[in-house]
């Protein structure tokens, strides 16, 4: 019996390694040197994700599309600047992890379709970010599923501060036909600061929604797209404590990005993971996709 899982490798504009389980009809596409990042993820042969793809031929612009890492911070930094140990540097937004090369560290097709990257630190780092760490994740696909495990390694001889998160752009054409169930009762809007209650639709007519979801009551969202007739469920562990939904109008694409701490925790404090020398920890966030 022929395996249905596999992994090829097609040279584009980058490596592309294209995972793929035949019996569903599914695939994802991940692009280790352009930030680790999955840029295509099909179930049924139906599209999940959006990608900007002029945006993601410019290695100069951030990608904008697929499913980018954050790291070791998620959201911007006042000025982009942190305070450690009284010294300050500088970190963009969302960190670096999606702009640096990621190694492939290993391969399965075997009862799944699985790619483990890594990224370690280096000097371009250690510049804004003084820890050394490894970074190990492995995209998996089987089904309509797609899950994403992270180790978090802190090789440095002291407690390394970070948050992390993922920033996915779902392809919506229709955004009027969403709906959203998302555990949480208020959301804070990221640009007033004002806080408002949930009703499970978000106003496809505003220029731009950037609000998050900072108490938590479960480990999964859902968005229906009745329009595509297709529901997605977006899970996750419970060191996710925050959801972000961004979208702007016009564009086809809304985020929902599970954060480990909310923006600026570096400075704050708040929900910052702190990992002792030498230790690892692991998340895991689960995407599945169906049809009705």
């Amino acid at each position: 019996m022929t395996n249905v899982f596999a992994i090829a490798l097609e040279q584009k504009q980058y490596k592309t390694y294209t995972l793929s389980d035949k019996a569903a009809n599914s695939s994802l596409d991940v692009v280790p040197e352009r930030g680790g990042i999955a840029t295509r993820w099909q179930v049924q042969g139906e599209e999940i994700l959006y990608l900007d793809k002029e945006r993601f031929a410019n290695p100069e612009l951030t990608v904008r599309g697929g499913i980018p890492i954050l790291f070791p911070i998620c959201g911007n930094l006042p000025d982009n600047t942190y305070t450690y140990n009284g010294v300050e540097r500088k970190l963009k937004q969302h960190g670096f992890a999606r702009d640096l090369p990621w190694e492939v560290a290993e391969q399965v097709t075997v009862d799944r379709a699985a790619i483990t990257l890594v990224l370690n630190s280096n000097d371009l780092t250690r510049a804004v970010y003084p820890f050394d760490f490894q970074l190990a994740f492995t995209y998996q696909i089987k089904g309509n599923a797609l899950e994403i495990f992270q180790r978090y390694t802190n090789l440095s001889s002291e407690p390394m501060p970070f948050s992390s998160g993922f920033h996915p752009y779902f392809f919506a054409p229709d955004k009027n036909k969403l709906r959203f169930e998302i555990p949480g009762m208020q959301y804070r809007d990221q640009k007033t600061q004002e806080m408002d209650y949930f009703t499970g639709i978000f106003d496809p007519t505003l220029d731009e929604i950037d609000v998050v979801f900072e108490q938590l009551t479960g480990l999964a969202a859902t968005a229906t797209d009745k329009s595509r007739g297709m529901r997605l469920i977006l899970s996750y562990n419970s060191s996710y404590g925050s959801l972000v939904f961004w979208t702007l109008k016009g564009k086809d694409f809304y985020c929902l990005e599970p954060w480990t701490a909310p923006r600026n925790a570096l400075n704050t404090g708040a929900h910052l993971i702190k990992l002792k020398p030498g230790a690892s920890c692991e998340m895991l966030v689960r995407m599945t996709a169906s049809f009705f």
